[in-house]
């Protein structure tokens, strides 16, 4: 199994779900097609009809599938499983090309610079290998009016499985700042399942 970087634990990761891979990581894309709640965050994006957004590690395809019912989406993954995943989820859209999913991470989109009117990342930050760099790479592509957001597990009432995986505040704090250091203006949302930042740039 493929070992990722985090900047959290500071060393490597080998969960099948930071790089789903083979029969493990099929096994994941589907337990996080199942247990991923993802409504509240594709409505905290806010996104119109006319928007073009991109969700950074889109997994399974789930907020894929959300996100399309209004405007084109585009995704970055750095699995070629979960790639595959999202696309059987968003064939008929994929097909027509409002959808469109490609291999890339945070801090390597391919995109250009402005690109997006919205970004999103759900459950992946704390997997980045390098938060900064991350961050300054989707600050990139996010066109001057446009948002981001960011959300990993927490809320308001968490699962068993998310109470285990929370971050200490001090890590959101540094998430929070990193944004600050970068965006106009950043909230903190206490969903029902996540804790989910918004930035704005100027």
């Amino acid at each position: 199994m493929r070992q990722l970087r985090s900047w959290v634990v500071e060393g490597p990761v080998s969960s099948p779900f930071a790089f789903p891979e083979g029969r493990r990581g099929r096994w994941a894309g589907r337990f996080m097609s199942v247990t991923n709640r993802q409504r509240e965050v594709a409505e905290l994006l806010a996104h119109g009809r006319d928007d073009r957004v991109l969700e950074v590690g889109y997994g399974p395809g789930k907020l894929i599938a959300l996100l399309a019912s209004a405007g084109t989406v585009y995704g970055v993954d750095p699995s070629a499983e979960m790639r595959v995943q999202a696309t059987a989820r968003n064939r008929k859209k994929a097909r027509t090309g409002q959808v469109d999913l490609r291999l890339g991470t945070a801090d390597a989109t391919g995109f250009p610079d402005g690109y997006f009117d919205g970004v999103i990342s759900v459950n992946n930050v704390a997997l980045w290998p390098d938060l900064e760099a991350g961050l300054r790479e989707l600050h990139r592509v996010t066109r001057p009016g446009g948002r981001l957001v960011v959300a990993w597990h927490g809320g308001t009432k968490p699962s068993r499985i998310t109470r285990r995986l929370r971050l200490p505040e001090p890590m959101l704090s540094r998430i929070q700042d990193a944004l600050a250091g970068r965006f106009e203006k950043v909230d903190r949302h206490e969903l029902r399942s996540l804790t989910a930042f918004r930035a704005y740039k100027s």
